[in-house]
């Protein structure tokens, strides 16, 4: 029996590990390219699932365990890639996605673009904040308040030393081995640094612990103090 690809980490908070590689160009695909899924669980039993991973037939039988797939969050401009696999497995949940991916994924039915403004079927369950001046990105991040959780896509990666995710060089040259925080990359996408210490400050003003990343591991627990830090050069 293949081990389970969900991981609860606390009430009604899972997380699934994947791989973006089948999606990539041949020559990377033997590199592990992992990715990670976060899904919440909503007063009424629907999942929302964040940051989509490949939906194989375990995952699809896993998640129909636990609840009804009712959201599909696509939360930046880059984590898309498997979105298409829900909304063709799940015909009644809804897509939403970032701003840009309604021009770049053509091929996908956004139900709306996100913002600030949490949707009617996670309002007051999960808190969601579009991260600005950084339009590459466009990303959205939410917080789960009953898990005390952030949910973040590729503002923060938390990459082990050691670690060999992705391509030896590009890892050294993102400059995420061996610590929580954004890429060198990252970093120069934040065109405008006052918008963006705004976003952090709003961020920081939820009161999380754990971190979830894409690109990583799991932030258990000091989050907050560690989001935080690793931002502190928007403060320069």
């Amino acid at each position: 029996m293949s081990p389970k690809q969900l991981e609860q980490l606390a009430p009604d908070l899972w997380v699934a590990d994947g791989r973006a590689n089948e999606r990539m160009p041949a020559f990377l695909r033997k590199y592990d390219f992992s990715t990670r899924m976060t899904v919440i669980r909503l007063a009424d039993d629907a999942l929302f699932l964040h940051s989509p991973v490949r939906l194989s037939d375990e995952l699809h039988t896993e998640l129909d365990a636990i609840g009804r797939v009712r959201v599909v969050v696509a939360p930046n401009r880059l984590h898309h890639l498997f979105a298409g696999d829900y909304q063709a497995a799940y015909l009644d949940a809804r897509l939403y996605g970032a701003l840009g991916l309604q021009l770049k994924r053509r091929d996908l039915r956004f139900a709306a673009l996100l913002g600030d403004e949490p949707r009617p079927e996670w309002k007051g369950q999960i808190e969601q904040h579009l991260f600005k001046g950084a339009p590459w990105l466009n990303e959205v991040v939410f917080f789960h308040p009953a898990s005390r959780t952030l949910l973040l896509t590729d503002l923060a990666f938390n990459v082990p030393a050691g670690s060999t995710w992705g391509v030896p060089w590009v890892s050294r040259l993102l400059g995420v081995e061996g610590r929580f925080g954004p890429t060198r990359l990252g970093r120069l996408a934040i065109r405008d640094r006052v918008a963006a210490a705004r976003s952090l400050r709003r961020i920081l003003d939820w009161d999380f612990d754990r971190v979830t990343v894409t690109h990583g591991e799991v932030v258990a627990s000091g989050g907050r103090a560690k989001l935080d830090d690793a931002f502190a050069f928007l403060r320069e």
